[in-house]
């Protein structure tokens, strides 16, 4: 499938119509240039990248879906927002589900950079370009049926990636000290996710690569390894990684995700 192709299909929701793998392919490397091939189709019509979602870093998930190592996609300003904080602490907002495929929802972390890592930055240095971490939800989509894929089919599909909305954000050195701190703080947070104001799923931080924080620098790796690949700049938003199993949707469903403290707590409407 060429990259006007995928596009067409992202843009009117349409299935591939495809088994799993074919369009993939078998090599990782080629499925990631039609994901960035598609990203240049977007930036010449006028969407600017935002930052980045990482998929499949949630170990706990990689047997049910056949996928066994993480994957990334481009996050955009036309799927990105930013809920509104609540006097109850809750922040509020709204998700848009028209053109999307087969929906799901996943809790998630969210980084905000305050700067481009340096070269080989380990936990601290990471951590240092870091400006703030947030509650998310990102809604996850998929253009093959029933959600059967191959790991290249994901990175070939954007990185399954359709909508973001970023919670209250906390500023990172309020929260830790240094990279050990907000690793054991993510490692040992919990989350619950309710539907329709009843509970669903509970999930871990440690789900997540053993924390979000190790989950952004697996990826920054895995980005700065991909030729043509776009590297972490200041103002970009990364999330990464659903903390529970990525749940379908439906337009009219009202979600709750109630972090540990003091992550906070997230409640969206779909629409």
């Amino acid at each position: 499938m060429t990259p006007e192709q995928l596009l067409q299909h992202h843009d009117q929701a349409l299935l591939w119509g495809q088994a799993p793998g074919v369009v993939g392919g078998p090599d990782t490397a080629a499925a990631y240039q039609q994901a960035l091939a598609v990203r240049q189709l977007r930036q010449q019509r006028g969407e600017v990248p935002r930052g980045y979602k990482i998929g499949f870093t949630n170990r706990t998930l990689w047997q049910r879906y056949e996928v066994f190592g993480p994957m990334w996609g481009t996050v955009w300003d036309t799927g990105l927002s930013f809920a509104e904080p609540a006097a109850t602490g809750e922040a509020q907002g709204s998700i848009d589900l028209n053109r999307t495929c087969q929906p799901r929802l996943e809790p998630e972390i969210v980084f905000g950079m305050k700067a481009t890592p340096p070269a080989h930055a380990g936990l601290q240095q990471l951590f240092e370009a870091i400006d703030w971490l947030a509650p998310g939800f990102e809604v996850v989509q998929s253009h093959c049926l029933d959600w059967k894929f191959t790991a290249t089919d994901t990175m070939a599909d954007s990185g399954l990636h359709a909508r973001l909305l970023v919670g209250q954000r906390l500023p990172v050195q309020q929260l830790a000290a240094d990279a050990q701190a907000l690793h054991t703080l993510l490692a040992q947070a919990q989350v619950t996710l309710f539907k329709n104001g009843q509970a669903v799923e509970q999930g871990s931080g440690t789900n997540v690569l053993d924390s979000p924080l190790n989950a952004l620098h697996h990826f920054l790796k895995e980005l700065r390894q991909c030729p043509g690949a776009v590297d972490l700049q200041a103002g970009d938003v990364i999330t990464t990684g659903t903390w529970t199993d990525a749940w379908p949707l439906q337009v009219g469903e009202s979600w709750r995700a109630e972090f540990s403290a003091p992550l906070g707590r997230l409640s969206a409407r779909m629409r």
